[in-house]
């Protein structure tokens, strides 16, 4: 069983309306419920509001891979909660971070870099598979057209990928590495573009098996049960 926290910072779905109707039961909710038709998948939320973030040592223990939406106030995540989940991504945790949370306290630690891009409102994506041999590839279509995206676009300030499996291609003539992996640690990263509140990106088919992929992609082999930092070479 793959137990997967995912963690939503919840303001834009509950302080507007017009994304309420989008996701009733907030991103996190939407992206639990498909989740869960998954026999090998186990879940639980956790919000920006709660005690700890909702990310206490013991759920961080019972998580394998940690799926991460923010964007309104990322600076509102405690510097201790990132440490938290850092140490854990380096002991074996997988993190998924979507759409903004490329600008949140976790991957910005994790990364080193900026993560700055180019971005503008309401354009047309057509996501590109370029790497289908890829895990978080299967069954997913050689490329599939999103009406309404919010643009991401080059230059992406991201260290080398160690994998880039998606590239979003959008109607303004930008492009963007939207699919890319690293590894940090024994930990594995996906950064999965595609998500913005407004639209109803997390219901389509193509996105739901490009996260369920990602969740068993990242799956640890094992965890160190010490932190990564004091591991000591025995001789």
């Amino acid at each position: 069983m793959i137990r997967v926290t995912i963690w939503n910072e919840y303001i834009h779905e509950r302080q507007e309306e017009k994304i309420r109707q989008v996701y009733p039961e907030g991103i996190h909710g939407c992206i639990a419920e498909f989740l869960k038709t998954n026999e090998d998948i186990q879940v639980q939320c956790a919000t920006l509001d709660m005690p700890e973030h909702g990310l206490t040592k013991e759920v961080l223990e019972q998580t394998d891979v940690l799926i991460w939406w923010g964007h309104m106030d990322h600076q509102a995540v405690s510097d201790e909660i990132v440490e938290k989940v850092k140490q854990r991504v380096l002991q074996g945790m997988g993190l998924i971070a979507l759409h903004s949370a490329h600008h949140s306290k976790i991957m910005k630690s994790l990364l080193g870099t900026t993560l700055n891009l180019r971005w503008h409102e309401n354009d047309r994506e057509k996501v590109v598979c370029i790497n289908p041999a890829h895990p978080i590839a299967e069954g997913v279509p050689a490329s599939f057209l999103l009406e309404q995206e919010e643009m991401y676009g080059e230059f992406f300030d991201i260290p080398t990928p160690d994998d880039i499996i998606f590239l979003g291609w959008f109607a303004s003539g930008e492009v963007f590495r939207s699919g890319c992996t690293f590894t940090r640690g024994r930990g594995k990263i996906f950064y999965f573009q595609p998500g913005h509140e407004e639209y109803p990106i997390y219901y389509r088919p193509e996105v739901q098996r490009i996260i369920t992929n990602a969740v068993r992609y990242l799956k640890p082999v094992n965890f160190l049960e010490i932190p990564y930092e004091c591991e000591r070479a025995e001789w």
